[in-house]
């Protein structure tokens, strides 16, 4: 782990840690730290997730899926 010396907003630090349920600066920077990068990792995955939607590349299983549920509701008539 590295030592950085940096200067902190008191007022966001404190509802921050009281957000979280810390008790120290450290575990709160920290823990504020993972949760940014979990949150954009999220965001990039959807992002990603979405542009194969718009490629079309569900289609097929869409069509799958529909095809199954037409097969199914015709079984029972």
């Amino acid at each position: 782990m590295t030592v950085t010396q940096i200067d902190l907003d008191d007022e966001a630090l404190a509802e921050a840690m009281r957000l979280m349920g810390s008790t120290t600066k450290k575990d709160t920077v920290n823990a504020a730290l993972r949760d940014y990068v979990a949150r954009v990792k999220r965001l990039e995955a959807a992002e990603r997730l979405a542009a194969r939607g718009e490629r079309g590349e569900f289609d097929a299983a869409a069509a799958a899926r529909e095809d199954a549920k037409r097969a199914r509701r015709a079984a029972f008539e």
